[in-house]
């Protein structure tokens, strides 16, 4: 952890890369506009930033705070009963750490690591901020909003369930996802420049049950004559590696998804926030399935607000089979009218500049900037 003693913005959030990735675009931001105000990044012991911040060498601290475990085992029991004594210390931290950089605006992105800091921050009369991804807003977001100088969101479907006024916005990603090539994607894949691709992820650490659905129908799919770029996440990639050949390519993890998103005609994925305002900032056509374990089903509201404008067509993992998927596919990738009105309608809900515009109406309301 390394201290500031000039004024500077932290940015609280992470657990899962929906909440950690919004704050590092809007971190990133922040630097462009005010180059003289320092970032501090709070998140978790136990959540994905603990590799991610250090690795990007991102000023940090890390609290020894969990969610609450929903799930009956002796391991969330025992998790839950740790809970109290991990919200006193990570209370702790935080208040030494605030005494030390002297935040002029707190940012919470999400997450359990958000919450704490957001509090101290109303606790200090210092303005905060917040962003949402998701249609249905999580629990710090419904916590803290009506205490947030400005509540950002990225669906207008999350207005509903928060009191105060909020601001739509997108969901600030990173700019370059939309400047991959077609040209440098089809050569690095090895794929064909005259078929049709579809491209088909889980998120960073691969679906299962994605992958299993996709290798149940994956000789149907052969037959379209399409090409497939199938990410299947590090950990599942020897069960599904075998399906390699000349038109499906399998690869644990896609370093530059800014290409896969330029050479793919459809996507096939979950419908995690992130996941989402990519796909419609660049304008793709997408079959969702929405990961029903998601905290408040909200994976099924973002979907669903995709589907609305005819952006995406959302299957339910437990009612639809191999073959559902299959017609899904070949009424969507070989019908050109089809993909061009999913295209337009995935565009037409895109928010350019998200990062930018966030970043510069958050800091408005920081004084001495």
């Amino acid at each position: 952890m390394t201290l500031n003693k000039d004024k500077c913005v932290v940015i609280a959030g992470g657990g899962t890369g929906g909440h950690l990735f919004p704050a590092i675009a809007l971190g990133e931001e922040i630097t462009k506009i005010k180059t003289n105000l320092k970032i501090h990044y709070i998140g978790s012991i136990y959540g994905i930033e603990k590799n991610v911040l250090p690795k990007r060498n991102l000023t940090h601290t890390l609290l020894p705070i969990t969610g609450l475990q929903r799930n009956l085992s002796f391991t969330s029991a025992y998790k839950n009963f740790l809970l109290p004594f991990r919200i006193i210390k990570s209370k702790n931290e935080i208040k030494k750490l605030f005494q030390s950089i002297n935040p002029g605006l707190i940012i919470g992105t999400g997450g359990y690591a958000s919450a704490i800091p957001l509090n101290e921050g109303v606790k200090r009369s210092i303005p905060i901020v917040i962003q949402e991804q998701n249609a249905f807003p999580g629990i710090t977001t419904r916590m803290f909003s009506s205490k947030a100088a400005k509540t950002f969101i990225a669906f207008k479907e999350a207005q509903k369930f928060i009191n105060s006024k909020c601001i739509l916005r997108g969901n600030p990603i990173r700019e370059s996802i939309n400047n991959g090539s077609r040209e440098d994607g089809l050569k690095s894949f090895g794929l064909n420049t005259e078929k049709l691709t579809l491209l088909i992820f889980g998120g960073s650490q691969g679906s299962y049950f994605i992958n299993s659905i996709v290798k149940m129908a994956i000789n149907e799919l052969i037959k379209l004559n399409i090409q497939i770029i199938w990410q299947t996440g590090p950990l599942h990639f020897n069960d599904f590696s075998n399906y390699e050949c000349e038109t499906v390519k399998v690869v644990p993890f896609i370093e530059n998804m800014a290409d896969a998103y330029a050479v793919s005609d459809l996507v096939i994925a979950r419908s995690g926030a992130i996941t989402c305002s990519e796909l419609t900032y660049c304008g793709k056509p997408s079959i969702l399935f929405p990961f029903k374990a998601a905290a408040g089903d909200h994976q099924s509201k973002n979907a669903m607000a995709l589907s609305r404008k005819g952006a995406a067509l959302v299957l339910d993992e437990k009612k639809n089979n191999k073959n559902d998927l299959i017609d899904a596919i070949s009424n969507i990738i070989l019908s050109n009218e089809t993909l061009k009105k999913m295209k337009s309608s995935s565009q037409s809900m895109s928010s350019p500049n998200s990062a930018n515009k966030i970043a510069e109406e958050a800091l408005s309301v920081m004084q001495n900037v």
